[in-house]
């Protein structure tokens, strides 16, 4: 199959070239196209890479019909609609690694240069003045640096700043102290570092928790004459409120690389400040940093959209191809595991219970549990259900997923048991593998049997009495079907029935399922197709 890949943002050439040498990829780069441009042409293409310029927005993934793949070459996806792209089973991956150390560097460069007065000393003399004791700056050695956010950039940042001498804090809820001490870092509240820092530096996401946290309250309890950076995404700083601290001089200043509107509106109030120095969100712009994002994203398009490897995804565990080789037998057999237990399950389901016992090695088993839900949801659900989408969906559908493991597998080497509890029933279900990869069913409830799990399938529960099998091939031989394979399990503890497993030449008509439910002896069908 040949993959079409769309270029919306411009990428560096490395990346474009990477696809170009791919025997299965088509790329088309087309650049600053309208968003109704955009919507008329990307339903032909698989893959879509983009920078921040492209919004990826719910109409433009309403007409993205062949889309697998959303990658963003840079770290934010703020402009990237990713709980709609995760609905749609569009997996949607960053470049986290490439362009940090760019992104830090700016930070700290835009600290000098406020600092320093560096942009305002050069317009000066441009302008055919000398303002010499005007621009007098100050040192940065010994000052307070609070950094908001510990991070790959943020991290870096507070390194760089160590270099110079500075005393860096750090505010950051995820990391946890002794990773910010191991840096030779001091971790604060985020109310101790306002209060605190003579310098701010802002390095976390925009999310909805984050969007404009520097607010009126935070500047409130900031020292008079703090100095701000913002390297970060635009509209995590309350303009207005910045607006307002400046004026009143409790920011001393302010170096701006993102902005809520960018570009920026004509007459932008912020502007009116000469102790406030911008740049156009240039944080990633130097040629490494270009060359490594499109080098990075291209490669991760590629490998996704060839091989179905996941490498920096936002929405979903990123898995290499080696371990979905390794893991692939289990996840099929989970897919039919899933995909059974759908149909045995009645009523609306409350939870799904995955237990590994035996030897499954090191391997993150995220794959297997995906695909139990995903074959458990695909015959519910109107949606098209993949490994992206489908934690999202049985999230939606208020479906519980919890995971167990244990290291005895008694009589298997690994075995798999995955137990549905609905409003009206519970059903379990246990698989493993019969050499290296193929798939088994073990048990069905309270049922001991061994099955391949695929095909034409009927369970048949009838009572445990001479000449009941007999019965049900007198009725499918009677209706001209062949039995391609017949096994019997025994309901444990003993019991009064058996279950029989049927697996058909051909499907089974609703004819010949009635006849076989309406047999006195017959307690339940259950006719599946895997």
């Amino acid at each position: 199959m040949t993959y079409k890949v769309l270029v919306s943002d411009k990428l560096g050439e490395a990346g474009i070239k990477l696809f170009e040498q791919e025997n299965d990829i088509e790329v088309d780069v087309k650049t600053d196209l309208s968003p109704e441009e955009l919507k008329e042409i990307i339903g032909q293409y698989h893959g879509l890479a983009v920078r921040s310029a492209t919004k990826v927005t719910k109409e433009l993934l309403d007409a993205a019909e062949n889309l697998r793949a959303i990658g963003r070459a840079g770290i934010g996806v703020d402009n990237i609609d990713v709980d709609e792209a995760t609905r749609r089973g569009i997996i949607v991956m960053n470049t986290p690694g490439g362009n940090v150390v760019t992104t830090a560097e700016h930070a700290i460069s835009m600290m000098m240069a406020l600092t320093r007065n560096i942009p305002q000393g050069t317009a000066s003399l441009k302008d055919g003045r000398w303002d010499k004791k005007k621009l007098q700056g100050r040192e940065v050695m010994n000052k307070t640096l609070g950094v908001i956010g510990f991070g790959k950039i943020g991290s870096i940042a507070a390194n760089r700043a160590r270099g110079l001498k500075m005393n860096v804090i750090v505010y950051d809820p995820v990391v946890t102290p002794e990773n910010i001490k191991k840096a030779k870092c001091e971790p604060v509240s985020l109310d101790e570092l306002y209060e605190r820092s003579d310098y701010i530096t802002i390095h976390v996401p925009k999310i909805k928790k984050t969007a404009n946290m520097i607010n009126k309250d935070a500047f409130a309890k900031m020292k008079d004459g703090v100095m701000l950076i913002h390297c970060a995404r635009g509209g995590i700083v309350d303009e207005d409120a910045l607006y307002d601290a400046l004026k009143m001089g409790k920011v001393g200043g302010a170096a701006i690389d993102v902005f809520a509107t960018e570009p920026p509106p004509e007459g932008f109030k912020l502007f009116e400040f000469d102790n406030v120095i911008c740049t156009p969100h240039l944080g990633a712009s130097t040629a490494e940093a270009q060359t490594n994002v499109a080098v990075d994203i291209a490669r991760q398009l590629i490998a996704y959209l060839k091989s179905d490897t996941i490498q920096n995804a936002v929405n979903v565990p990123s898995v290499s191809g080696k371990v979905l080789e390794e893991l692939d037998p289990f996840i099929r057999l989970a897919d039919r595991m899933g995909r059974m237990l759908s149909q045995l399950s009645e009523g609306h389901i409350k939870s799904v219970e995955i237990d590994y016992d035996g030897n499954f090695g090191d391997n993150d088993m995220a794959p297997v549990r995906t695909a139990v839900v995903c074959g458990l949801l695909e015959p519910l659900v109107l949606d098209d259900v993949n490994a992206v989408n489908a934690p999202y969906l049985a999230k939606e559908k208020g479906i519980k997923v919890l995971e167990s493991s244990s290291d005895d597998a008694q009589e298997f080497i690994n075995l798999i048991t995955v137990t549905v509890k609905t409003d009206k029933d519970t059903n379990v279900v246990s698989g493993t593998l019969f050499g290296k990869s193929d798939p088994r069913i073990v048990r069905i409830n309270d049922f001991r049997l061994e099955m391949r799990p695929s095909g034409n399938l009927a369970l048949i529960h009838n009572m445990d009495i001479p000449g009941e099998i007999g019965v049900i091939g007198t009725i499918l031989g009677d209706h001209k079907v062949n039995i391609a394979r017949m096994t019997v399990g025994q309901e444990e503890p003993e019991g009064e029935r058996n279950i029989v497993f049927l697996r058909t030449d051909t499907p089974l008509t609703k004819e010949v399922l009635d006849k076989l439910e309406t047999y006195p002896r017959t307690r339940r069908v259950i006719y599946m197709e895997l």
